[in-house]
C-alpha cells in the first residue's frame, strides 16, 4: 500500500492542497478524461500519487498559459508515447 502509486490514499481536499490548486480544477481534469480519481464506498473522490504528478504536471502547464484542454492532451500523448516506447523495448529483449 505505501509503496502503490496508484493507491487512493489522497481525498479531493488533501489532493488539492498537495498539487496547489482548486477541488474544481481537480474535477476539470476528471471531466477532460486526464484523471479518473477512485471513488469511496460513499462516492467521495480519492486519488493516488501517481495522478497527483499528472495533476500537478497539468497545473505547471496551465500556470505557464497552455489551455486546460490542450494540457491534459498533451499529458495524455505523452503518456500514451511512454507507453509505446517501454513496450517496444521489451519486445527488443526478447
Amino acid at each position: 500500500m505505501f509503496g502503490d502509486e496508484d493507491y487512493p490514499a489522497y481525498t479531493m481536499g488533501r489532493a488539492a492542497e498537495i498539487v496547489g490548486t482548486s477541488q474544481g480544477f481537480l474535477r476539470r481534469l476528471d471531466e477532460l478524461k486526464l484523471i479518473t480519481p477512485h471513488r469511496s464506498g460513499g462516492g467521495h473522490r480519492r486519488y493516488s500519487r501517481y495522478q497527483l504528478r499528472l495533476a500537478a504536471r497539468a497545473r505547471d502547464m496551465v500556470d505557464a498559459g497552455t489551455a486546460v484542454e490542450a494540457a491534459c492532451r498533451i499529458i495524455i500523448l505523452e503518456d500514451q508515447l511512454e507507453e509505446a516506447l517501454r513496450i517496444n523495448a521489451a519486445r527488443d529483449t526478447t
